[in-house]
């Protein structure tokens, strides 16, 4: 098995790899992976890395969100926390067993930022169990499915940019899929 590495001046240690042997940056643009690109929020994000900072400064707010939580054991809740120029973020949680079914994000780029608990995110690599701080940058015409597969709760954070106006679900097969409304 061929094992990819990405290294950069200030960090040399290997990104971590998955089954296939690419490294998160080849497959979703992890941000963690590459420390210098890491910058504090901006009041107008533009940049992937300040989205990424952004959710990193929510999720360090705990007095902003902790209160809104709730969870629903009939469907996944969700609560829109905040809007700026072209970009939205969002609260989900998760009670043990609930998951997003596999989607896309139509013209969305997005972070998604695992906030309380553990979800694992599946993609047509495998399985990757996210915990408490985890993050994971996205494009355009990523798809996924994220589930709560542990017996507690959990709580993330996406921010996307544009704001998410389509969340294509997907099938088993790749080349059916459907468009529903964000």
């Amino acid at each position: 098995m061929n094992s990819t590495t990405v290294t950069n001046p200030t960090h040399s240690a290997p990104a971590p790899a998955h089954p296939g042997g690419e490294s998160d940056l080849q497959i979703a643009g992890d941000i963690l992976a590459v420390q210098h690109l890491l910058q504090p929020a901006r009041e107008h994000p533009a940049t992937v890395a300040e989205f990424a900072g952004l959710a990193r400064s929510i999720a360090e707010d705990r007095s902003s969100w902790e209160h809104l939580v709730r969870y629903d054991a009939t469907t996944r809740w969700y609560h829109r926390l905040r809007t700026g120029p072209g970009y939205e973020v969002w609260l989900l949680s998760w009670v043990p067993g609930q998951g997003s079914g596999p989607h896309g994000h139509g013209a969305s780029s997005g972070v998604l930022t695992v906030l309380d608990g553990e979800l694992t995110e599946h993609t047509a690599r495998g399985p990757l169990r996210l915990g408490a701080g985890a993050q994971r940058v996205f494009a355009p015409g990523y798809d996924h499915e994220v589930v709560n597969d542990t017996l507690d709760g959990a709580v993330s954070l996406h921010v996307y940019f544009p704001g998410l106006t389509e969340m294509p679900m997907r099938t088993c097969s790749p080349a059916h899929s459907e468009s529903v409304p964000a």
